[in-house]
């Protein structure tokens, strides 16, 4: 498969995980939280107004993948920002899907240069198998709430809002929760989103007492299993990009278990402070 291929199937998974996250929320959860979702420019936008990781869930995702990026689909995006109240907002597109013209389209509209996510793809008979001395599988209906508490327990967002939002995509259709215990504490998590023929493997964490241990290499051996099991031939998945290369474990994690590094994806900043009163190029 070519490389514009995978970047395709990368970012469309992506941005369905993105859409559906937050479709899957609670209408009194999603009340509280302010949260909007949207499809626009063939990518997906959420606006999070009441944010209480400061904004990282304001974002848009899949533009460019099948509509060109015009300043008008970027006024469209930041419209709906300013119309739902998002404290800021992160747009990630694919280095390969910029316009030539961006550098002029992001200083219109005040988009700031922020952090950098690296992409990774694999197809699922190329995932290495992975251990632990720690018991790996699924996360079960009854288990769901404890689940998602851990996820931002060991993320360090231990807010309800997002635990309420986190255990109701677990029991979603097409996400399937994974963890890792410790006797019966669950010391480790991981979630997979299967869309067709590709799969995203997202939400990894391990509580800090227990990392070092291959907690994480095994939950990605394990949804690999599964998502092949499933009729899955892709799986997609994207880490933070360290400022020295190397030091970053979820990194390194994805090229020890078999995943192909696809590109490295900016995130562009939009924060109302910034807005600037402009018309249309196109």
């Amino acid at each position: 498969m070519s490389p514009a291929d995978l970047t395709r199937i990368a970012e469309l998974v992506e941005a369905e995980v993105n859409y559906r996250l937050d479709a899957a929320v609670p209408e009194p959860t999603r009340r509280a939280l302010g949260i909007t979702t949207g499809r626009i420019g063939g990518g997906t936008t959420v606006s999070v107004r009441n944010d209480p990781t400061g904004g990282i869930f304001n974002k848009s995702l899949g533009l460019g993948v099948t509509e060109s990026i015009t300043d008008k689909v970027i006024s469209e995006v930041l419209d709906f920002h300013r119309a739902h109240g998002s404290p800021m907002a992160h747009i990630q597109i694919a280095p390969e899907l910029l316009p030539s013209d961006w550098a002029e389209t992001r200083a219109v509209h005040g988009l700031e240069p922020g952090g950098e996510l690296v992409r990774f793809a694999a197809e699922v008979d190329d995932v290495k198998p992975a251990g632990t001395d720690l018991r790996v599988g699924l996360v079960g209906a009854q288990e769901t709430d404890e689940w998602a508490a851990r996820l931002w327990e060991f993320f360090g967002v231990p807010d309800q809002h997002l635990i309420e939002v986190f255990a109701a995509v677990a029991r979603t259709d097409g996400f399937q929760a994974f963890a890792a215990w410790d006797g019966d504490h669950m010391i480790g998590v991981a979630n997979l989103f299967l869309h067709g023929k590709s799969a995203h493997l997202n939400s990894g964490a391990t509580r800090e007492s227990h990392r070092r241990r291959g907690v994480q290499s095994a939950l990605i051996a394990a949804r690999a299993e599964y998502a092949a099991a499933a009729g899955c031939r892709w799986l997609v998945s994207e880490v933070g990009k360290p400022e020295v290369e190397g030091t970053n474990p979820s990194l390194n994690n994805m090229a020890r278990a078999g995943f192909t590094r696809l590109y490295d994806r900016r995130s562009w900043i939009w924060r109302p402070a910034s807005t600037r009163v402009t018309t249309s190029r196109s």
